[in-house]
């Protein structure tokens, strides 16, 4: 863990050092989130639509299908299925 301090200004600005804008690449126009809590605050990127479709593109994805009594076919639809498993 890496720990660097900042002064807030007058106007209540904080720099972020050059050091975690590099290694996070934060950029001009890139959007944070402020989580507030008892302890403290934390500062996140919000994730751009480019990192979403990172984070999602090995999420698998398949199509359910409910036969009138609500069961469905483990065979056609593996994924569900396990996930229905780790959920009981």
């Amino acid at each position: 863990m890496t720990v660097m301090t900042a002064k807030v200004s007058q106007k209540g600005q904080v720099v972020i050092p050059a050091a975690i804008r590099k290694a996070q690449n934060i950029t001009t126009g890139t959007k944070l989130s402020f989580t507030v809590t008892d302890d403290g605050i934390t500062i996140k990127k919000v994730p751009s639509s480019l990192n979403w479709d990172k984070l999602i593109k090995d999420i698998p994805n398949e199509k359910v299908e409910f036969d009138r009594a609500g069961h469905y076919d483990a065979a056609k639809s593996p994924y569900f299925d396990e996930w229905m498993k780790e959920n009981e």
